[in-house]
């Protein structure tokens, strides 16, 4: 009877470990997941600005070939800034580009006459001028990329 009353003793003192255990196991796990879930949004957000980057590069990239195409075909180049024409329906429809082309060295009717022909292009333009890039954006998600010439 006396290894039944202490074994029933036993038993009561240690009834209340397995609650702590658990308990203290749910608070690792949950912890665990709240910093996996953390990572993961933040490695997605990094990955999509990435992919917005190589979005704006390609428009930069497109503004300076439809700017040299504007020099060399219709000499359309007098330290002026140009709208790039917006495209619908393509990946870089989101994408302001801001063409600018600038005469150096020479005169007009010199042969050698080069120029400075810059694209920038943005996701959030300017709300007062509509160009790139927009320096006063505080957005999160903002990229923009500027690519420059000389001919």
């Amino acid at each position: 009877m006396k290894s039944n009353l202490r074994i029933v003793q036993r038993a009561i003192r240690n009834a209340g470990m397995g609650l702590v255990t658990a308990i203290f196991l749910l608070v690792v796990l949950s912890a665990l997941g709240v910093a996996m879930l953390t990572s993961f949004t933040t490695q997605q957000a990094s990955s999509s600005l990435d992919e917005l980057g190589a979005r704006a590069y390609q428009a930069a990239r497109a503004g300076v070939e439809w700017g040299v195409f504007q020099q060399l075909q219709k000499k359309n180049c007098a330290a002026s800034t140009f709208a790039m024409p917006q495209t619908t329906n393509t990946t870089l429809s989101s994408f302001t580009v801001t063409v600018t082309c600038t005469p150096i060295g020479g005169g007009s009717d010199d042969p050698l006459q080069r120029y400075v022909i810059s694209a920038s292009a943005c996701n959030i333009p300017d709300a007062s001028t509509n160009t790139c890039p927009n320096s006063g954006t505080t957005a999160r998600d903002y990229v923009a990329r500027q690519i420059e010439v000389e001919l």
